[in-house]
């Protein structure tokens, strides 16, 4: 496990290694439109030595391989530059933003993995039955849904047309994270909802296919034929076994989710990771758009190597490197 642990983490270098010289390479001059001393000034004019000065400070007059030298060098320490608009470090920005994407993707993990799981199994269980069509029914349209229209629909229904058919008695927030109207906690409910909704669907076909698929297996008749009880055999035996596919979409999800989920942050003004790099695209903020990537870089890849080893931890049998460990 160690063995495989350390060959996993030397794999993530080069990755991430190549994701740095993607990014910088788009924002040398002349690959994206928009030159950035005008981007840190605007559009007022400024003296010439002033212009010298913030060239000198970025490092714009050194040649680009100098520049991605000097970039990486300070990424290394932590530093992931200073926002062009706001003249904020870079890091500070997402250290904000991050709580937030971390609250809103922890509420849609839990969403994805109950409501998943829970529909997954029944179906599995009850094959072929009216609960089974109806639930793949729904799991195959919540797929092709778009996640931004789900969300403006939630939005109409739960926030507008139910404040004005209760007469103001009943509805949810539909923006913002907070209010003086509601508990926090009421304000997660649509985005969390919006955002788990197609990786709920894909949790809940995964689940019954590896359900029904482990409810095939020799041993799985032989503990039926010992006299177990049907949910022994079913939570205790199927389960964890059919439960790898589904820790594996889980946990990359959990990793996108935790980068930022643009589209749902952005419908909701959820004042995340995702929002942040949307707003920063529409404004050329590269060091933040920078930024930003490299921070669902770096969470995706460690997410990832967790999933990788927690296979052994459901499946025994799974063994790294070749050998018992």
């Amino acid at each position: 496990m160690l063995r495989y642990a350390v060959r996993r983490i030397l794999q993530m270098i080069p990755v991430f290694i190549g994701v740095t010289i993607i990014l910088f390479v788009l924002r040398a001059p002349g690959v994206l439109p928009g030159d950035p001393v005008r981007m840190i000034t605007g559009e007022r004019a400024i003296p010439e030595s002033l212009r010298e000065q913030i060239i000198e400070k970025h490092a714009l007059d050194q040649p680009l391989h100098m520049q991605y030298v000097i970039y990486v060098r300070n990424l290394l320490q932590g530093d992931l530059g200073e926002s062009y608009q706001r003249g904020r470090p870079v890091v500070d920005i997402f250290a904000e933003k991050f709580p937030n994407t971390l609250r809103l993707a922890v509420a849609a993990i839990i969403v994805e993995i109950v409501l998943g799981l829970t529909a997954g199994i029944v179906s599995a269980i009850r094959q072929y039955s009216f609960l089974d069509v109806l639930l793949t029914l729904s799991t195959s349209v919540l797929v092709s849904v778009p996640v931004f229209w789900l969300g403006m629909l939630f939005q109409i229904f739960f926030g507008i047309r139910l404040k004005e058919w209760t007469n103001d008695a009943f509805y949810l927030p539909i923006s913002q994270m907070s209010s003086a109207q509601f508990p926090d906690w009421v304000h997660l409910i649509l985005p969390a909802i919006t955002l788990a909704s197609v990786s709920t669907a894909y949790v809940a076909r995964i689940m019954r296919s590896q359900m029904l698929e482990a409810m095939g297996q020799d041993y799985i008749r032989t503990a039926e034929a010992k006299g177990l009880k049907r949910r022994t055999v079913v939570y205790r035996h199927a389960l964890k076994n059919a439960m790898i596919p589904v820790v594996t979409f889980v946990g990359i999800d959990f990793g996108v989710m935790m980068s930022g989920a643009i589209l749902t942050e952005t419908v909701f003004s959820w004042p995340g990771v995702g929002r942040e790099i949307f707003l920063a695209v529409g404004q050329r903020d590269w060091p933040i758009v920078m930024g930003g990537v490299i921070i669902i870089v770096v969470i995706i890849m460690i997410i990832n190597l967790i999933v990788d080893l927690s296979y052994a931890l459901l499946d025994p049998r799974i063994r790294y490197g070749g050998g018992a460990e």
